[in-house]
This record gives structure tokens, C-alpha cells and sequence, in this order.
């Protein structure tokens, strides 16, 4: 096991492009570390650096405290788990799992050992005899998985190995990948495009868009205390709602409703209250039903027409449009890279309800607000108007 630093790298290619800016990441001993971002943001380019795939062309980057820029991939003792499973389909599994040990002339009987003992890990005893072409997709994802285990490395790097599986058998993957894990203690990158997988396996969450690290943090962390506009709407589903918003005194104005602003956030905007232009961001999980809520529950209450009802079962989706300065909302979107997530409504609105809610499409509905889980955002910069955390 081994700890990954990644301090100032930058990746340029030889037409000036940069696919990975001033990347400085720590990645602990045993950590279980995720990169995640949509297509083109540089994650996959960064783990390839980590890998030895790609050159860095400024930065340094070390592996156990020792400086790698100039080793070479084999030398690095790390193991890489691609999309593709990479099996040799006309060996068994038990020799598509020994294969890199054999290459390295270990003897057999420990090659032996180490291919069983990580069969039984990943429940692939009984295919050890098999080939890849008489497996399930899942199944030869757990071979690739076995091939890097039984080198033994001191990190795991896996580029959104995942993606060729169907959406139950991912998650099925994806909760033996998180057991797994945690019982090697290994360290591990995992690059992933998916949010839920983000943040659903990691310890830590690195969010990276156009090439630059946005946020590094817990998934609670990034939920709850996004530092920007791209966080808070790429963490999350659905997505963060956002809409144009004025502060004016004591209170933030949104389209649908009037807010009070907490000590906590005045105290945050500081004297700068009189006619401010924000963006407000509120999760679909902070709205409910009103006619659900005792009133002992405070929050806010407001009534709006719904254009759509999605039931899901265990929960539902009211959509209702929010009349507000839309050239606001784009314009920050577009500067911070929100319209990258989506090409949708910036009027639409979404409200996770709970599925006893006798909410109709079409009608007008009275909806509850909890006015603290309302964030705050600076339309220029796209910035989080944080609020301190109370100490102890």
C-alpha cells in the first residue's frame, strides 16, 4: 500500500492543449479515492499520469513518498482495471488471473495460491476452470479485478470499470468493489462519470471539470457544502435546483417565495444586503408536500401550479416552473459549467415529495420549504456565500 501525491501536474499535449491543469491531490494510504467529472474534464487523462500511460509535463507526482514523472508503468507497482476486461479468451480463468505472475517467472505453486485465495475472495472458485466466453459480463469484470489482486500492488487504479455492465449488475459490482476494497485496504483511484457511484464508493471525492480540480472532500461534504455552482449541481439526483434570487434586508426574494435569512447567512453577506443579486440553490429533497408537514415544523409555505408528477414507488417528483430572471440563471451556468450537465429548463423546477402526497398534475399545489438548506451562490464567480460552521 502506498500514498499518491499529485502536486502541480499539469498534462500538455503538443498542440498547447491542456487536458489536466495545476492538479495537486493527496490520495492517503488505503484510501479509497474517486475522480469523477463529465466526459472531456481530464480524469481518465490524470489516472493515466499516475499510471505511467501519459508523460506529465509540469508537476510532480510521487508513489510511496518516491518521485515517478520518469518511471516507467512496470516499475511503478501499481495495477490498472480498464472498461474493457482485457481477458485472454482462450485461456481459463484461473490462467488469465496467474498470467502476469507467471510472466514474472514467480513459481507456480505461489502463483497457485495467491489465484485461489483470490477466487475465493471474489466467489470465483468454482469458474476457475472456465473461460471468458462461457461468463457473465459481471463475472469477468471480478477476473480482471482477481488479475490485478494477485500481483499484490500498491495501488489499484480503475478507469470506470463499470461502464459495460448493465445498470443492475452495476450496482450489484459496485457494492462487492466497496466490500472489496475495504477488506485489502489497498489504495485506490477509481475514475467514474456517474455521480452515484462517486458517491456511493469513496472515501473521498476529487470533482474535476475542463482539466481543473473543483472540489476535494467526503461525499457529505461535497452535498452539503459545495464550493461552487458545478459541485452543487453535479452532486446530487436530481440535480440541485437553481434560480435568480434578490437579497433585500432580512430577507432573500425568490420568485415563488420570500425566504428569512438566517443569522449565520447575514452574518456571511456581511452589509451587503441591500438589493443583492444571488443565485439560490435548493435541493428537490427540501421541499415537500405542505398538507404533510405539521406546522409545529416551521419552513415556509407556497403555492404553485405543477406541470408534471413522476411517481417512482418510493418517493415522487413534482416539476413546477419557476418565473425568474432567466439570463441570470444561464449566464452563471455557462460561466461555471452548469450547462455542460444539462441542456435543460432553467425555469424547471423539481420537488422530491413523499409517495403518500395526493399532489395532481395540473392543479395548483401547496408546496413547504425548509429555508436553512437554502444555499447561496455569487452569480459572478459562481462561488458558495459559505456559512461558518457553529464549534462545539
Amino acid at each position: 500500500m502506498a500514498d499518491i501525491v499529485l502536486n502541480h501536474v499539469t498534462k500538455r499535449y503538443g498542440d498547447g492543449f491542456e487536458a489536466v491543469k495545476d492538479l495537486s491531490l493527496e490520495i492517503k494510504d488505503g484510501e479509497f479515492m474517486i475522480l469523477v467529472g463529465p466526459s472531456g474534464c481530464g480524469k481518465s487523462t490524470a489516472l493515466s499520469m499516475i499510471a505511467g500511460l501519459e508523460d506529465v509535463s509540469e508537476g510532480e507526482l510521487k508513489i510511496d513518498g518516491e518521485v515517478v514523472n520518469d518511471l516507467a508503468p512496470k516499475d511503478r507497482d501499481i495495477a490498472m482495471i480498464f472498461q474493457s476486461y482485457a481477458l485472454y479468451p482462450h485461456m481459463s480463468v484461473r490462467e488469465n488471473m496467474g498470467f502476469a505472475l507467471k510472466l514474472a517467472k514467480v513459481p507456480q505453486d505461489e502463483i497457485d495460491e495467491k489465484v485461489e485465495a483470490a477466487a475465493a475472495t471474489l466467489d470465483l472458485t468454482e469458474h476457475l476452470d472456465r473461460r471468458p466466453a462461457n461468463l457473465s459480463g459481471g463475472q469477468r469484470q471480478r477476473v480482471a479485478m482477481g488479475r490485478a489482486i494477485v500481483r499484490e500492488p500498491q495501488a489499484f487504479l480503475m478507469d470506470e470499470p463499470l461502464s459495460n455492465l448493465d445498470a443492475k449488475l452495476r450496482i450489484q459490482t459496485r457494492t462487492e468493489v466497496s466490500k472489496l476494497q475495504s477488506r485489502l485496504g489497498t489504495t485506490t483511484v477509481y475514475v467514474t462519470h456517474d455521480q452515484t457511484e462517486a458517491m456511493t464508493l469513496g472515501d473521498r471525492v476529487a470533482v474535476m471539470r475542463a482539466g481543473e480540480l473543483q472540489q476535494v472532500g467526503t461525499p457529505a461534504e461535497l452535498y452539503n457544502e459545495p464550493d461552487n455552482l458545478f459541485v452543487a449541481g453535479f452532486i446530487g439526483s436530481p440535480s440541485m435546483n437553481f434560480t435568480a434570487a434578490t437579497i433585500s434586508g432580512d430577507t432573500v426574494k425568490l420568485p415563488f417565495v420570500d425566504l428569512p435569512l438566517s443569522d449565520e447567512m447575514k452574518k456571511a453577506l456581511g452589509d451587503d444586503r441591500n438589493d443583492r443579486k444571488v443565485i439560490a440553490g435548493l435541493r428537490p429533497g427540501d421541499f415537500e408536500d405542505a398538507e404533510l408537514i405539521d406546522e409545529d415544523e416551521g419552513g415556509v409555505h407556497f403555492e404553485t401550479e405543477i406541470d408534471l408528477i413522476e411517481s417512482m414507488g418510493s418517493e415522487l417528483f413534482a416539476y413546477f416552473t419557476a418565473d425568474h430572471d432567466e439570463a441570470t440563471v444561464e449566464k452563471a451556468a455557462s460561466e461555471s459549467g452548469l450547462d455542460e450537465l444539462s441542456g435543460g429548463d432553467a425555469s424547471q423546477m423539481v420537488a422530491r415529495l413523499d409517495p403518500s402526497s395526493k399532489i395532481e398534475r395540473g392543479h395548483t399545489a401547496k408546496l413547504w420549504l425548509d429555508p436553512h438548506k437554502v444555499m447561496l451562490f455569487d452569480p459572478d464567480s459562481g462561488k458558495r456565500i459559505a456559512v461558518e460552521s457553529e464549534g462545539p
